[in-house]
Parts: C-alpha cells; structure tokens; sequence
C-alpha cells in the first residue's frame, strides 16, 4: 500500500500549478447566444443523475481537479494535493487556492467542501453516495487545507477528478435546495442569471473569477435549448446563434464548407453499449450464447459508417486513450451465421420475440436512429425487437435498479468513462451485481462472484500500473462473457461556431464548456 501511495503522490504532488493571478482580466464584454441539443435534468450537482446535467452545471460549479484541453490533468481549486500513507491507510491531503469566491462573494473554505461532501454522501440527497463510501473521515486543518481519510485505497476516487464539487455551505444553509435549485451559486466562470426550462439558460461572465488566464471574454451567454437537429442547424444559418453542438453527422462536411464558419470534432467521454437481463435464469440472454450471438449479430462499424456518416469510434470494453486501452482486445465480427447458430445451441432455433428500449432524445447524435439499427440487426438473425420509444426522463430513470427491477429486454444505454478515461466507476454501476443501499450495480444486468471482486479490487487498487494491468484483466472476461453489456462505440461529437467567436474547448461538460469563449474585437 504505501509504495502504491508513493507513486500516486509523486504524480499529484509535481502536477504544473496554475499561474491564476498574473495579471488583473480585461472585463468580458457583450453578449453571445449559442445552442445545445440537450437540456439538464437538474442544476445542482449533488442531485445530479446524468451526464447531461454537466453541460449546464459545469458552467457554474468546479472540482478540486479537471482535465484541460491538451486531456491532461491540472490542479484546479486545489492548489496541490498529494496522497499519504497512515498506517496503511490513503490519506488525501488537499490545499486550496487562495482567493476563490463563490459568485455570491462569499470565500470558498474548507468547510465548504466538508459541507459538499456531507451532501454527496447523504443518500436522501444523491445517488452517488458510493463515490464517497470509501472515505472515513474529513478533516478540517485549516480554512485552505483539509484531508479525506480513506478506509481503504480508492482508485476511482482519484481518476474521478476526486469527485466533490465545490457548494456554498453558507448560501444553502440560508436558502435551501429548492431555492438553490432556482438560483445556483458555484465558483465557475459562469453566473446563473435565469432559467426557462426546456427553451433557455442565461448567464453572466463572473468579474471575480478566480481564473485570470482561462476565462470567459464575452458578458453575457445565452444557452438555448434546441432538441431537433434541423431547428437547430437552422438557428445557426440564420444567425440566431453563434455557436452550436452536435452538428447533424450526416451534415458535417456540409459545416465544414460554410464560408466563416470554424468546426471541431472530439471524441465524446461516453461509452455506448447495449444492456440486457443477464442475472434472471428466466431471461433468454441469460445464456452467454445467446449474448454472444447478440454481439455477432449486430454490425457496428456498418452503423458508424452508415447512420453516424462515420462520427463515431469503435471500441472494445475501453477505449483508445483510456487507461487500460488493449488494442489485441478485438470486436466479435460481424457473423449473422454464427450469430443464428448460437441461437440455435442455447435452444432458440426460431429465435424470441423481446422489447427493445430506445432513446429518442438526441443525447448523442443521432442515437434514436443508432438504437434503431442496432435492434433491426438483432431482428434479423431472430432476437425480434419489439422497440418501445423513451424521452430522456424517463429513459435515465428506466434503468436504475433502486427504482425498478432488471430491464425484461434489450436496452441502448450508456456510461462515459471520462476523459482521457477510466472504467473504474462506471463498471462498478453496471458490471458489479446490485447490492441494494451500498452503491454497487446502480444499473447492473450482471451478477457474478468473481467479476465483482475483481471489480472491488479495481476500485481500491491505487498503483498506476497496477491498476492498469486489472483493467486489462477485467476487460478480457467481460468481452469473452459479454458481461454487464455489448460495447459498441464512443460517439464524435461536432461543433460549429462563427469565426468571429473566439472558443478554446475544454473537455469538461462533454467538450461543451464555455471556460474560454468570447467575441474577437
């Protein structure tokens, strides 16, 4: 433990710090519209259920890490950290940056976190108490310095960015959730200004900012909330929005010859699979052939290349760049053969009839019609979809396991791994079995002893190399038994802005972070 601890520590301890003060900002000025084809569910953190919400909250709320545009780790509201031992046990030990206000002017402390922490870990109040069960104590040293006290080594703890968001103790305490709810205060570049759900989001660029370098140039931000991808392109052409995501992938090329018009594409920090009951002895793809033949049956590189207009990236369990990337590790091969012969073993020669669960909210581009195809290939080799139709609400909700029971059928689902990546958290919610009140198997289909204690060990293992080589380990098995999903890809996500806006992507809030936009002069 403590050599693992040595190693972690030398990483965070030499992290470059930021150089936040140099020199006093020029005040943002005037305004800037833009559109994003997803809306959030909530605006505060803790009660966050998707990563959706992160593209409306990460504009106003920061962590004590993040990763930055070059998909390196920076120190961020933590002005160093570093990992210890204590007798064996990790020990987080934590400094803050001096001068960070939340937009309210009251100074971010120690006790904020304590207060952050306390929320996160209250399961009254969100649902990702997990993250934090591994921590045994917070400490308060100082106003700027305070330590996480670990029970045990935790992994993703630290490959989560060390999970807390930075909440205005004193402002809740006075106001209350749902106040907060209304009027979010956070220590981001963005001040919340108004809401009108399901249409819009204004903010306003926050003077004392503690960021002197990497800040917003513009004063005023409007996010519009545009669902249709036509409406949405079309908001752009005429000019009611300056900046868009999710440019249509069967217009990309299109966007790339618009005269004054700038376009990126990044690989999104999702990871798309397909779910199925694999824990009921009653359930059809309880059997691994019938799993197996799902996965032979379904084309994805055709999808990727003929609904996505190539905007995606095939991967296998984890993918490239994520820690833990086995470019030996391949996909099964497109065989409806094969596919139809393991049918035919597991005892389905005329195959099933299923319901198939789909989401049409756009997501990710194009995803309802990704869902589409990947249930019209299961039908052909006679896994027959029945497909029923989700908004998002009820989409997320759908697949807890607190909320209901497994999913009778196939479900299009998903679960970033984060950027540069992880699968640390993630297979801890959908590859560990259920474990009711304890975290474990949020949206778990699977069940079995073995991968759930290599799964336990991933999440304590703490020693990079290490941590690595188990990763692989688990990622070989899981592809084999085809277990806790069938991976299919990770989307590209494109967007567009007008040349006149100046835009620096960072990869927080799925690459959609306005931390540095502006108008050039």
């Amino acid at each position: 433990m403590a050599q693992s601890l040595q190693r972690i520590a030398a990483a965070a301890v030499f992290s470059l710090p930021f150089l936040a003060h140099a020199q006093a900002p020029k005040p943002a000025t005037g305004s800037l519209a833009v559109a994003f084809g997803a809306e959030a569910t909530v605006l505060d953190p803790t009660h966050s259920s998707a990563g959706v919400d992160q593209y409306f909250f990460g504009q106003m709320f920061e962590q004590l890490v993040r990763t930055g545009p070059d998909l390196k780790r920076l120190n961020w509201l933590a002005e160093t950290w570093s990992v210890q031992d204590a007798g064996g046990k990790p020990v987080i030990d934590i400094h803050l940056r001096k001068g960070v206000k939340f937009h309210n002017g009251d100074p971010l402390t120690s006790e904020d976190f304590e207060y952050a922490f306390k929320r996160q870990s209250d399961k009254k109040i969100s649902i990702w108490t997990h993250l934090q069960a591994a921590v045994e104590r917070f400490e308060i040293v100082d106003p700027l310095h305070f330590r996480l006290h670990f029970k045990e080594g935790d992994g993703s703890y630290v490959a989560s960015d060390l999970t807390l968001w930075a909440m205005p103790k004193r402002y809740m305490e006075k106001v209350g959730d749902e106040a907060f709810e209304r009027a979010p205060v956070g220590t981001g570049p963005w001040k919340f200004v108004s809401r009108s759900v399901k249409e819009e989001i204004r903010f306003e660029a926050f003077d004392d900012y503690w960021n002197a370098e990497q800040r917003p140039h513009v004063k005023n931000l409007t996010i519009k909330v545009i669902p249709e991808d036509l409406t949405r392109v079309a908001a752009f052409k005429t000019g009611a929005v300056d900046w868009i995501d999710a440019v249509p992938p069967a217009m990309t090329e299109e966007f790339k010859k618009l005269p004054g018009v700038v376009t990126a594409s990044y690989v999104a920090p999702n990871n798309m699979y397909i779910t199925m009951d694999s824990v009921t002895p009653e359930s059809k793809f309880y059997d691994v052939r019938v799993r197996q033949a799902l996965a032979h049956a379904i084309n994805v590189d055709a999808i990727i290349k003929g609904v996505l207009f190539g905007q995606g990236q095939r991967y296998v369990e984890v993918g490239i760049g994520e820690l833990g990337y086995d470019p030996d590790l391949k996909p099964y091969p497109y065989d409806p053969k094969k596919a139809r012969e393991l049918l035919k073993a597991a005892g389905y020669p005329n195959g099933f009839d299923t319901p198939c669960y789909n989401l049409t909210t756009p997501r990710e581009p194009y995803q309802k019609e990704v869902g589409e195809a990947y249930f019209a290939y299961a039908s052909a080799v006679g896994i027959r979809c029945k497909v029923v139709g989700m908004e998002y609400g009820t989409w997320i909700s759908f697949g807890r396991r607190e909320r209901q029971g497994y999913v009778d059928g196939l479900y299009s689902n998903m679960w970033g791994h984060g950027l540069p990546g992880d699968p640390g958290t993630p297979w801890a919610g959908h590859l560990h079995s259920y474990v009711p009140g304890k975290g474990w198997g949020a949206t778990s289909t699977y069940s079995d002893p073995e991968m759930d204690a290599l799964v336990e060990d991933l999440k304590r293992e703490m020693d990079i190399p290490k941590r690595e080589a188990l990763i692989k380990k688990i990622a070989r098995i899981k592809h084999e038994r085809v277990a806790g999903g069938l991976t299919t890809y990770r989307p590209l996500v494109t967007f567009a802005w007008r040349d006149k806006v100046t835009f620096k992507p960072w990869p927080m809030a799925f690459w959609r972070s306005m931390q540095e936009i502006g108008l050039k002069q």
